[in-house]
């Protein structure tokens, strides 16, 4: 079993928003794109140099993505890496898969010396936070989202 990461590239953009829009799916049912999503979520990938947007191939077949990247800390001169997202389709899980991926960008991002690495997980999907945990991440805050913004 060969498993690699390749550079997702501008002529992927239809293949990447499917599995994309999967993704979304497989994390809410009543995931529907919207406009923006579907005109700027690619291109923002894309066109900032400090994300890396990766496929996860197993045997030369696309199993999933990774994006993962740098930031500047919000207050301070320091660097943040982040993992944003991390998706392997359902006929490629429970292959170690996942856990080759998320190493191999926590490396990476390492190289780049960040004050530390960080990521987000959804409050009801224990399965990706005992994975994060197994890995040395662990629960520091809790993020808190006003959805209708009243104008």
């Amino acid at each position: 079993m060969t498993i690699e990461t390749k550079e997702i590239l501008n002529s992927d953009r239809a293949a990447f928003l499917e599995m994309a829009e999967q993704y979304y799916r497989d994390l809410n049912p009543a995931f529907v794109p919207h406009d923006d999503w579907k005109q700027h979520y690619f291109e923002k990938i894309l066109n900032n140099p400090r994300i890396f947007a990766r496929w996860i191939t197993r045997d030369g077949a696309r199993a999933g993505f990774i994006l993962f990247g740098l930031e500047d800390h919000r207050f301070l001169p320091r660097l943040t890496g982040v993992v944003y997202e991390l998706y392997v389709r359902p006929e490629f899980r429970r292959m170690g898969i996942a856990r080759r991926c998320a190493i191999e960008a926590i490396r990476e991002l390492e190289s780049h010396s960040p004050s530390k690495i960080q990521l987000e997980v959804s409050f009801d999907n224990t399965k990706a936070a005992e994975f994060w945990k197994s890995l040395g991440f662990h629960l520091v805050s809790q993020r808190y989202v006003r959805s209708e913004v009243q104008g």
